[in-house]
C-alpha cells in the first residue's frame, strides 16, 4: 500500500470515528432538538438552552431497552444516570413531521456502541443493565397470563357453541398479539451485560 493510500485509508477511519460521536435526535415535534458529542472529556449534551459534559467515569448507570411505539416499531432507547442522579435518554428514531417518527438505526447504533468503548477504556465502572426493570417485567408477564387464560376461555366458548368466524378472529389475535408482545417482553427481559457484549437485540 502507497504513502497516498494509507493516508486515505487514515482519513476515512477518523471520519467514520467522527460520525460515531455525534448523535441528534428530536423526541417530540415542539421539543428542542437533543444532540450528543463523544469527546475526550467525556459525553457532551445540549438540549435547548441547558448543556453539559459527564465525564465517562462519572456514568453511573447505563440501561438499554427496546420501546416500540404506534408509529415506529423498531424505537430502542438509552437511559444514562449520573453519580449525582441526573438522567439523559437517547432514542434511536427522531420526529421528522406530524406523521413521521423516522429510524435512525445505523447512526444510533454506532453511537451507543462507541459510548460503550469510550466509557470502557475511561476505566468506567457503571452498572450496565439490559431490558426493563424486574418488577416491570414480572407484572407485563402476569398480565400476558392473564390475557391467555381469558382468551383461551373466549375461544373454547367460541368452539363449544360452534362460532368458527369467531374462533378463528380469536386464533388471529392471539397470533398477533403473541408475535408483537411476546417480541417485547423477550427484547426486554432483564439482565447485566459487559462493555464488550452490548447485547444485539436492543440495537437497531
Amino acid at each position: 500500500m502507497t504513502a497516498e493510500q494509507e493516508a486515505a485509508v487514515a482519513r476515512s477511519d477518523r471520519n467514520a470515528d467522527a460520525e460515531k460521536a455525534a448523535y441528534a435526535f428530536r423526541a417530540s415535534l415542539i421539543g428542542a432538538a437533543q444532540q450528543f458529542e463523544l469527546t475526550d472529556g467525556g459525553l457532551v449534551w445540549r438540549i435547548g438552552p441547558r448543556s453539559g459534559l459527564w465525564p465517562y467515569a462519572t456514568i453511573a448507570k447505563v440501561r438499554l431497552s427496546y420501546r416500540p411505539v404506534s408509529m415506529q416499531s423498531q424505537r430502542y432507547c438509552a437511559d444514562l444516570e449520573d453519580t449525582g442522579g441526573a438522567r439523559l435518554r437517547i432514542l434511536s428514531t427522531s420526529w421528522q413531521t406530524v406523521a413521521l417518527m423516522a429510524p435512525q438505526s445505523d447512526a444510533y447504533r454506532g453511537f451507543i456502541l462507541e459510548l460503550h468503548r469510550r466509557m470502557r477504556d475511561a476505566g468506567s465502572q457503571a452498572e450496565l443493565v439490559g431490558g426493563l426493570r424486574p418488577g416491570v417485567h414480572t407484572a407485563a408477564l402476569v398480565l400476558i397470563a392473564v390475557l391467555a387464560a381469558a382468551m383461551t376461555g373466549l375461544l373454547a366458548r367460541a368452539v363449544a357453541t360452534g362460532s368458527w368466524s369467531g374462533a378463528l378472529f380469536l386464533v388471529g389475535f392471539a397470533a398477533l398479539f403473541g408475535w408483537q408482545v411476546g417480541g417485547f417482553i423477550r427484547r426486554n427481559r432483564p439482565r447485566r451485560y459487559s462493555f464488550d457484549e452490548v447485547p444485539k437485540d436492543l440495537l437497531p
